[in-house]
């Protein structure tokens, strides 16, 4: 069989091997181009974005702290603000071994045992991931030093933030209360997604019952973190709404006034605007630095505060509980007229004591010898206890509990803070059921000088001299004036009327000039008469150690912490009536000469001495 013969066109071959070859190179050539160019932009271009995610960057959500409400005093003084500090924080699922980098930081910045205590507390009551306050308020060089070493401590961060300050401090506190760190407590009550960004709540006085308005609503921030903790940039941002304003009725310097005319004393002073209820001045004396409270206050210190004998903790004017003493006479005095029990020309015969029918038990006036012929007019002038032990057996404790009840006294005035209590009006019922006993016909004796079973607050004293003032019109005490939200939208406080008191106007021109001539020359504060404007007050004293009446100057022979309490309440003018006080001085008899000095300074601009 024949061979078949091949034909090849070398040429050919040659030009169709050289196409392809270039067909080829073209092909890498433009995907090497491609790689190039992917390249140039993810180590060029998308620098920063892939050198975060090498460091192992995360995505979180960062609460933002809303600022807390400002708080004002009546004439626009700012008397709660806050202030910019730089805090040192943990994130805690950053931190490989807690305790070992505590100690290392210690050796930078100093932390107490108190601030440690305070973190572990706090570290139990959040997430690994939320930030935990380890030391507050660094200083510059604190904050410095730790910057040139804050590589070492991945996890650990300086955050700043606003914390609260009191600029009045002890002037304000029984007013303002204080914030302090939320404890397990606080947890256990409140909505914790709002107060992730917060580590400070209200625990006293304005700040805690007008929590829910001062504090405002937590923001957001969607962040990406590097492996250390620190920001790198913000992704979305919804901004916090601040904490309303508060304007208070209080007048800061009237409330400083009263704190200086209580001097070395210990008591309360209160102060209300009759006509509608505003609370002027609310001091309690010994008082205390609030601002000490809201950065945890140490161990230490606290427990000086809570041994004190004076009690500088104690607020006296909403929970200091004292027996109205001789204050309790012009409501007694208001009920014998207005039941006609007794009428204006009712008259005893006071030798100086008192004894209840078929009983030996002698019930002594203050005055030896007593004061003669005494009518109802005379016996609050002159504060006749036998006149009051002799309408008091007359009216019976039902009617005395009636009148007291009907001025406020025995349950609380309803003012706008948590904190406060209602004293005590005794009657039989109450007797049996807390003390098992029945009630006596003696006990509506001493009952009727306002010793006994009564216990009466500086606040009651105030609220119930106050309704005498505009003849049986009450209001409820009220601390805060108005609330100014953050589109500027204010909301005023209103006043609310208390129950009123019934009486005819010639009982009322009684009561007011009988109280009147208490300080004139005849008058028990007769001592801190002639003012340049019209007083009508009354005093009263209450007996804190028993003497088993024998009558002797208690406060030169007894130690201090046994003598009598005094007390003042009155109201001024008379005739146009500005303001209502009640004044209490522990084992001291200066209610009265407090009581001038601060009406003095309210009407007069009269610097305290």
């Amino acid at each position: 069989m024949a061979k078949r013969l091949t034909m090849k066109d070398k040429k050919l071959e040659r030009q169709l091997f050289l196409s392809r070859l270039v067909i080829a190179m073209f092909l890498i050539l433009a995907l090497f181009s491609c790689l190039i160019a992917r390249l140039v932009y993810l180590q060029i271009i998308q620098h920063d974005m892939y050198t975060t995610l090498s460091q192992k960057n995360q995505l979180t959500l960062v609460p933002i702290p809303p600022n807390r409400g400002l708080i004002y005093d009546r004439k626009g003084v700012l008397i709660a603000q806050n202030v910019p500090v730089f805090s040192l924080e943990v994130v805690p699922d950053k931190v490989k071994n807690l305790k070992k980098t505590i100690a290392e930081i210690q050796t930078i910045v100093p932390i107490s045992d108190d601030e440690l205590k305070a973190f572990y507390k706090q570290l139990k009551q959040h997430r690994q991931f939320d930030t935990v306050p380890l030391k507050l308020k660094l200083d510059e060089n604190q904050l410095a030093r730790f910057y040139v070493n804050q590589y070492r401590f991945p996890g650990i961060i300086v955050g700043a933030q606003m914390i609260r300050y009191y600029p009045l401090g002890a002037n304000m506190v029984d007013v303002l209360g204080y914030v302090g760190r939320i404890n397990e407590q606080d947890l256990a009550t409140i909505n914790t997604t709002n107060y992730s960004a917060t580590n400070f709540i209200g625990k006293l006085g304005i700040e805690k019952s007008y929590e829910s308005v001062l504090h405002g609503t937590v923001g957001y921030q969607q962040v990406e973190t590097d492996a250390s903790g620190h920001i790198v940039r913000v992704l979305k941002r919804i901004p916090p709404i601040p904490g309303s304003s508060l304007t208070l009725t209080i007048d800061s310097g009237l409330q400083t006034a009263a704190m200086q005319a209580l001097g070395q004393n210990n008591g309360a002073v209160v102060v209300i605007n009759p006509q509608n209820g505003d609370v002027l001045a609310m001091a309690s004396n010994p008082a205390y630095d609030p601002n000490l409270f809201v950065q945890g206050i140490p161990q230490t210190v606290y427990q000086i505060l809570q041994n004190d004998p004076n009690r500088p903790l104690y607020n006296r004017t909403i929970r200091g509980l004292y027996p109205p003493g001789s204050t309790i006479k012009p409501y007694l005095a208001i009920e014998g007229l207005s039941s006609g029990t007794i009428t204006p020309s009712f008259r005893i015969n006071d030798p100086g004591y008192f004894m209840l029918p078929n009983s030996s038990h002698v019930y002594r006036d203050w005055k030896k010898g007593g004061h003669g012929i005494v009518d109802v007019s005379k016996a609050i002038t002159v504060s006749c206890d036998v006149f009051f032990y002799t309408i008091g057996v007359k009216m019976g404790i039902t009617r005395i509990n009636y009148i007291m009840r009907d001025f406020g006294f025995g349950n609380p005035t309803g003012i706008d803070v948590d904190e406060e209590l209602g004293g005590l009006i005794p009657n039989p019922e109450w007797k049996q059921r807390i003390k098992h006993q029945p009630w006596y016909p003696g006990d509506t004796v001493i009952t009727s000088i306002g010793q006994g079973f009564n216990l009466v607050t500086p606040l009651q004293q105030a609220n119930g001299v106050a309704q005498i003032a505009m003849q049986g019109h009450g209001y409820r005490p009220h601390l805060v004036g108005s609330i100014r939200d953050t589109e500027g939208q204010v909301t005023f406080t209103q006043p609310q009327p208390a129950p009123v008191v019934n009486v005819t106007p010639d009982i009322w021109t009684l009561i007011f000039t009988a109280m009147q001539n208490v300080l004139k020359p005849g008058g028990t504060s007769a001592i801190i008469g002639n003012a340049p404007y019209t007083i009508a007050g009354k005093s009263g004293t209450a007996q804190v150690f028993s003497t088993h009446g024998v009558l002797q100057d208690k406060n030169v022979s007894l130690a201090k912490n046994l003598r009598d309490n005094s007390l003042f309440i009155a109201f001024a003018p008379v005739e146009n009536p500005q303001i209502a006080i009640a004044v209490v001085v522990e084992n001291s008899l200066d209610a009265k000469k407090t009581t001038r000095k601060i009406m003095d300074y309210y009407f007069e601009g009269t610097p305290i001495q």
